[in-house]
């Protein structure tokens, strides 16, 4: 079986070791690095996983995913350069860093793969988007996609539309996080109390993904079957449009792809 390492095991780091177990794979097969020691030890014997340096994670893995955030990038590089063996494959999951970051920094020739997750991995159903490195073959991509098709969904892009991915799916939660959060402030102004306009709330938003995703129907078209002439569901829409919340939404991506793109300009010189 392929040896599997984690460098970084917060949240999505967690979630990809959790969803490689549940997909069958050997907890002998997997290991993580942690910098912080009552974290790795609760991670060690929740999932029966060997916790080990970076060193022991570059010498013992066939391939090693980076999972730590973007600042922290720079000392792991400084680290796994010099000690990087040649033949391992580098999954980065780092928003924003681009392929070519690790191709310079580390060892000549090395195969890297860039994935945008997102935090639905911790459920399973995470959206992951993954592109090649220069280096990177198509046997590399088809083990990333299997790696990550036991945490959720899986699609290969350019690495050219990465940023974008990154402010689409990678924040994408966030915003459905926050449009739920107002709807429940909404519910509880209207008299409703919390805990039930969050039941209400959620379970829309969990059918009307499934729809979506099942149904098969444009968002439009799906929308207009809610939306009855003089009714309640269009005065509340025109209030949308007054506020200009699809405008606001398309800023936030594209402010967000920008921000994406200044991440990775960050490490250009590095």
């Amino acid at each position: 079986m392929t040896r599997i390492a984690v460098l970084g095991a917060g949240k999505i780091g967690e979630s990809l070791l959790s969803g490689l177990l549940d997909a069958g794979r050997s907890p002998q097969d997997l290991m993580f690095t942690e910098r912080y020691p009552q974290r790795a030890a609760e991670l060690a014997k929740k999932y029966d996983i060997e916790h080990v340096d970076v060193i022991g994670a570059l010498q013992r893995a066939d391939v090693v995913v980076i999972a730590v955030k973007p600042q922290d990038i720079e000392p792991l590089l400084d680290e796994m350069a010099p000690e990087l063996p040649p033949g391992k494959l580098v999954v980065s999951m780092c928003a924003g860093l681009p392929t070519a970051l690790f191709e310079r920094r580390l060892p000549a020739g090395t195969a890297v793969v860039r994935v945008m997750p997102n935090t639905p991995m911790l459920v399973g159903e995470a959206m992951s988007a993954i592109s090649g490195g220069s280096h990177a073959q198509d046997s590399d991509l088809d083990l990333v996609e299997e790696l990550l098709g036991s945490v959720g969904k899986v699609v290969r892009l350019p690495e050219s539309q990465q940023d974008a991915v990154t402010a689409l799916s990678g924040s994408g939660p966030a915003y459905f996080f926050y449009l739920v959060e107002a709807m429940i402030d909404a519910g509880i102004l209207l008299g409703i109390p919390r805990a039930t306009a969050a039941e209400l709330i959620v379970q829309s938003a969990v059918g009307a993904a499934a729809m979506l995703r099942e149904g098969g129907g444009h968002p439009v078209m799906l929308r207009e079957a809610v939306t009855s002439p003089a009714g309640t569901t269009i005065a509340g829409i025109r209030e949308l449009e007054k506020h200009g919340v699809r405008a606001a939404l398309i800023d936030a991506i594209e402010a967000a792809r920008d921000r994406s793109v200044e991440l990775g300009r960050q490490h250009e010189a590095g």
